[in-house]
């Protein structure tokens, strides 16, 4: 498998995590990502946690075409409860979070430094119509990417 690398280029003890290839949509990871990039680690997975069990709402704020409004939302109107993208995050949150730990790193007071999602190829499929026509029924992968450090030097 070739190396993978990074769009986070910095210094210092950093953990890092990815998850290639997600069957998740890249709408609902850009948005999760845009909304947990800067939090602590433990804040970033009860949000997640509560994405989830479908008690908080994430704000979508550059792909909300014809997305209604959610309850809670402060300061942005639409959202949603993207449940199968956030699981994923989660794991690739933990993930990292293991990886910080067997670094030595404080795991109480770690930052989310860098989060990011990018299409993945896309896997492609038909669904087989009338008079031996065909329409395309394609699934979009993702990667995502998360860099995690310790408050003091983030």
């Amino acid at each position: 498998m070739a190396k993978m690398k990074y769009a986070y280029e910095g210094s210092g003890k950093v953990a890092k995590a990815a998850g290639r290839s997600l069957k998740i949509s890249p709408k609902h990871s850009v948005e999760i990502c845009r909304e947990l990039r800067g939090m602590y680690l433990d804040e970033a997975k009860e949000y997640l946690e509560d994405v989830i069990q479908m008690k908080r709402a994430v704000p979508f704020k550059r792909h909300n075409k014809k997305v209604g409004h959610k309850r809670g939302l402060k300061g942005w109107p639409t959202g949603r409860y993207p449940k199968k993208a956030a699981t994923q995050i989660l794991d690739v949150l933990e993930n990292a979070e293991a990886n910080a730990e067997y670094q030595g790193m404080d795991t109480e007071d770690l930052k989310i430094i860098h989060i990011s999602s990018h299409r993945g190829f896309i896997i492609r499929g038909y669904i087989p119509r009338a008079f031996g026509r065909a329409t395309p029924f394609n699934t979009p992968t993702t990667h995502i990417q998360v860099v995690l450090g310790e408050a003091e030097s983030a």
